[in-house]
């Protein structure tokens, strides 16, 4: 066993066999910053917002600063005389705690370096719990239950590696606003040279994206509607023409970029991979769903598969189509994307197929606040846009105007909390379609005008956007092929040559 002894400033690691390694410490800095607090209670500021009392390698020492942080925090003056009466007074090598307390404050000349010191001791307690981490990865590999597979094993690394990563991290506070107006300069730059002259990645769809600015980094969109509106079809369509669009570059510093477009990952926890690219097929080739699943196609028409699928083999869009995942397993799978392959726009469908870390039969309103909160940080981590699709509540089909409203997101009001843009995907000629009368009528005269109004016609409605706007973007929907596109509005002629 290691002995401790008072040295001068501080306690020292005296190792009785020099047989093994000793962990990454620095008892020196310890000593330096609890001396420069002890004397000049303004250091501990400079620490304070990401130095915890477990941070430090000797336990006595973190003891000494949880207690000067408790004082410090209490508008109390933190000095040898006022911390002795809160530590046990044992005995250092000849020297007691009151005596060690007077003897690191008299060594202590300035505050000067308090911020270095306190990033030094966070330094070397990371790289502490890395060799824990590491340590436990062996011995859970050597003694692994038969249950526990190398894919759980992986991703419980990558679990407690990411909480190690975000806890408190001394990089963050405030910036000056000549930076955060430096970055926003550039962020206009790069959309003025950007096709389209949009801040985010374009979805393809004009219109929305006019509204919208495209899709921004770190957002959280929650596209969300009852069975029926279309709400996968817009998230494949999105998807696919970012993917589609993607044209990579280099950046100054030599990592890939996404000079339009963008590589694509798509969680499809209801639907399989072959029936979410049967649906981008049908999109793409022009051929409806239901006669590519049925065989039921012309020689013209297996031509257009052909082509389409050669073009669509070409494209970044990688899809996960493993159901009943957890937020923490999606997390981890998504990390690795980004890792291998690069990440510009994360697809979930849906939000309420995931799981949290609570066992079943628990509250599922806190759990689902555990997945949207998890998505959101999700976001800001990998800095791409997250779209989560959501289903509504049943109380739409009870009013008369069955257009979405922010309070029919289900289940929680943490969907509508984390998120940075809520849209709504409605289609008047799903309710109308579901009244047809009986042919021959006066009622059915009158069910075919309204239904010639709302035919091939979507609304997206935006309900909340931090960025910018709310309101109704109308889109064309072709249903046979699960289609959006931009809607020729009336009076609207192409250019011609």
């Amino acid at each position: 066993m290691a002995a401790l002894t008072a040295y001068q400033g501080g306690l020292t690691v005296q190792p009785s066999e020099p047989s093994y390694r000793v962990q990454p410490h620095n008892i020196e800095a310890e000593a330096a910053l609890l001396g420069a607090i002890l004397i000049h209670n303004e250091a501990f500021d400079r620490v304070s917002d990401f130095l915890e009392p477990q941070h430090f390698s000797e336990d006595l020492h973190g003891r000494i600063y949880d207690v000067m942080r408790t004082l410090i925090r209490a508008g109390k003056v933190a000095t040898p005389i006022t911390l002795k009466g809160f530590l046990p007074d044992t005995d250092l090598g000849g020297l007691t705690v009151p005596q060690y307390l007077v003897r690191l404050a008299a060594d202590a000349t300035t505050i000067i370096n308090a911020g270095d010191y306190g990033r030094t001791i966070y330094e070397a307690s990371i790289r502490r719990n890395l060799i824990t981490i590491g340590e436990d990865i062996v011995n859970r590999a050597y003694d692994a239950p038969a249950d526990d597979t190398p894919r759980q094993q992986i991703e419980e690394a990558e679990r407690h590696l990411y909480k190690l990563a975000e806890t408190g991290r001394y990089e963050g506070g405030f910036q000056t606003f000549n930076n955060a107006l430096k970055i926003a300069v550039d962020m206009a730059a790069a959309a003025y040279k950007r096709d389209g002259n949009l801040s985010g990645v374009a979805t393809g769809l004009a219109d929305l994206d006019q509204k919208m600015g495209g899709l921004q980094k770190s957002d959280l969109i929650i596209i969300a509607g009852r069975p029926g509106m279309g709400k996968t079809a817009l998230a494949t369509n999105i998807a696919y023409n970012i993917a589609k669009a993607y044209r990579g570059g280099k950046s100054e510093n030599g990592d890939r970029v996404a000079l339009d477009g963008g590589m694509v990952g798509f969680f499809s926890l209801e639907m399989s991979a072959e029936q979410l690219a049967t649906r981008v097929l049908a999109e793409q080739s022009g051929v409806a769903s239901y006669k590519i699943r049925r065989g039921d196609i012309s020689e013209t028409e297996f031509v257009q598969l052909t082509e389409a699928a050669h073009e669509m083999s070409r494209i970044p869009l990688f899809i996960d189509q493993t159901g009943g995942i957890s937020i923490a397993q999606l997390t981890a799978r998504a990390r690795r994307l980004k890792r291998q392959h690069g990440l510009d726009l994360l697809v979930v469908d849906y939000l309420q197929l995931l799981s949290g870390s609570a066992k079943k039969g628990e509250n599922r309103v806190q759990e689902l606040t555990e997945i949207t909160t998890g998505l959101k940080a999700l976001a800001k981590e990998l800095e791409v846009p997250v779209i989560a699709l959501s289903q509504l509540s049943r109380q739409v089909e009870s009013r008369d105007d069955k257009r979405p409203q922010l309070s029919d997101l289900r289940e929680s009001g943490s969907i509508e909390q984390d998120a940075d843009v809520v849209m709504f995907v409605y289609r008047e000629e799903y309710y109308v379609n579901m009244k047809k009368p009986p042919e021959g009528t006066e009622e059915f005269l009158k069910w075919q005008q309204d239904m010639d109004k709302v035919h091939g016609k979507a609304e997206v409605i935006i309900g909340k956007q931090r960025h910018g706007p709310t309101g109704t973007v109308e889109l064309q929907f072709e249903a046979e092929l699960t289609r959006f596109g931009n809607l020729i509005k009336a009076g609207y002629y192409p250019d011609t040559i």
